[in-house]
């Protein structure tokens, strides 16, 4: 039995707003009707909104760097999945 091919890139803490949309736009226009193989993207959390928008229709997947397996509460510097 063959899996389907899985690639994901972390964009760590690189990149403008202006620039992640840009990269963003630019996978989705070249490789987001890829049926091969499953892709997906994890920019940094703050551009996440505008990634989104940017793969929109495509078959690339978003993801999110730093998520807290708590919904709110008070951890200093962790982002939870309803934020």
């Amino acid at each position: 039995m063959s899996r389907k091919l899985f690639v994901a890139g972390n964009w760590k803490m690189n990149m403008s707003l202006a620039e992640a949309t840009a990269l963003a736009a630019g996978l989705a226009e070249k490789i987001g009707s890829l049926d091969s193989v499953d892709t997906a993207i994890c920019p940094p959390f703050v551009y996440i909104r505008a990634v989104v928008e940017a793969v929109s229709g495509s078959n690339i997947a978003v993801g999110g760097q730093n998520l807290f397996y708590e919904s709110n509460g008070a951890y200093t510097g962790e982002i939870s999945s309803d934020m």
